[in-house]
């Protein structure tokens, strides 16, 4: 049986974007296990007594059943440079524990922070995260993406990036990009 994942930000002790987070975990669990009881993940999570203030991620390990949850420090890495790598038979619609592909992918990012992965001439993700690009007045996202993560989920429903259908060539008409996910909000980072 696959195993998958959430990983949910923990923000002064305080879970974030937890109704996306439910969703995402229960429509998984429906689709690929055919379960239709709801999860909710505001109700099972415990956070620890002793965990102090600041920004923990909360790792979900799960099948049909929770499996695992654990809290880490939360400490982003920087990504400046992307690396662009093709790949045409990346499958990742849901949030799958097995990262193998992914990882291979991503021994090919040479001297870059990560990669962004191309699928049949359309921009997708990067090895962890959406990605959202500046066109001068708007921020867009992919409508190809490999995972339709929880924080690019959050944006697009309050309108404040919208969804276009991006090739590769497109990408010289955008003046910048960020990473997005569960962990990394549109005002974090470094622009690419």
């Amino acid at each position: 049986m696959c195993r998958l994942l959430e990983a949910i930000k923990v923000k002064n002790r305080i879970l974030q974007n937890i109704e996306y987070h439910n969703e995402r975990l229960n429509r998984t669990r429906h689709k690929l296990f055919g379960k239709k009881d709801f999860i909710d993940l505001g109700e099972i999570i415990k956070i620890p007594e002793d965990l102090p203030p600041g920004i923990f991620k909360c790792r979900i390990v799960y099948d049909i059943e929770i499996l695992s949850i654990e809290f880490q420090l939360y400490n982003p890495k920087p990504i400046r440079r992307l690396k662009i790598v093709e790949c045409n038979d990346i499958d990742y619609e849901y949030k799958y524990a097995d990262r193998t592909l992914l990882n291979k992918l991503l021994k090919e990012k040479g001297n870059a922070d990560d990669i962004l992965i191309v699928k049949n001439g359309f921009i997708t993700d990067t090895s962890f995260s959406n990605i959202i690009f500046f066109d001068g007045q708007k921020w867009v996202t992919p409508s190809t993406p490999l995972l339709k993560g929880t924080k690019r989920e959050k944006l697009l429903n309050e309108g404040k990036i919208f969804e276009i259908p991006i090739m590769k060539s497109d990408l010289k008409k955008f003046h910048y990009a960020k990473v997005i996910n569960a962990m990394l909000d549109m005002e974090d980072g470094d622009k690419s």
